[in-house]
């Protein structure tokens, strides 16, 4: 079994979805008490919170690729960037290993197409959302990706940083989610992307008439996939 190092932290509450998920998974192909083999860098959210709203980029780059490095020095055959938004800077993580690293919007991109979906709607912070760094991935697994008015934008990105990311689910905020999926479905979306991995703590398919596209757990399936085809 291959081992997966997981740059973690961002923020912590979704990472233990990764590890979660990752353990059910391998326990599941395995049989018995199997658990994957695995390793967590885990970094203070706060200090790349602080890093992405001052738009210094270069500086998380480098944090999150030394984090690579580290992993790989402690025995990682795979990386993931547990995050969407902090996927930006996958290609440099990328870059600097020596061993693969799973983007999570090709993980996300080839779910979607496996599903025979081609329009998609996108929920994420307003980096994933506006930037073209993610949707720009997206539409290269030939997906057209839409995202929710502004105003709206506005209320999922705030939503994500003052209650997600600090462990809070509220009710109202998982029916303000229902009632923007359910826009973004009437403007022809046949899916949307849960494009933020605390996402998936407040709102799911139950809650959609639509399907929803949970990164974080795409994501870390295959990672275990990647992990047991070792």
């Amino acid at each position: 079994m291959r081992t997966i190092g997981l740059i973690g932290g961002l923020s912590w509450e979704s990472t233990v979805i990764y590890y979660q998920i990752i353990n059910q998974r391998v326990r599941e192909r395995l049989g018995g008490s199997h658990s994957a083999n695995s390793l967590i860098w885990s970094v203070d959210y706060t200090t790349v919170e602080d890093l992405i709203f001052a738009d210094r980029w270069d500086d998380v780059s480098a944090l999150l690729t030394g984090a690579g490095r580290k992993l790989q020095e402690l025995g990682a055959d795979v990386l993931l960037v547990c995050s969407n938004t902090f996927s930006r800077v996958s290609d440099d993580v990328a870059g600097a290993a020596r061993v693969p690293v799973l983007h999570i919007a090709d993980t996300v991109g080839a779910e979607v197409r496996a599903r025979g979906m081609r329009k998609v709607g996108l929920l994420g912070t307003r980096f994933t959302m506006e930037q073209p760094f993610y949707r720009d991935r997206l539409a290269a697994h030939g997906l057209d990706v839409i995202v929710p008015r502004r105003e709206q934008r506005e209320l999922v990105h705030r939503v994500i940083f003052e209650e997600l990311v600090r462990g809070v689910i509220s009710e109202p905020s998982r029916d303000a989610y229902a009632r923007i999926v359910a826009d973004l479905a009437d403007d022809g979306a046949e899916g949307v992307i849960l494009g933020c991995t605390e996402i998936e703590l407040l709102l799911s398919e139950k809650d959609t008439a639509v399907p929803v596209l949970p990164s974080a757990r795409l994501h870390a399936e295959a990672a275990a996939a990647f992990a047991l085809a070792g």
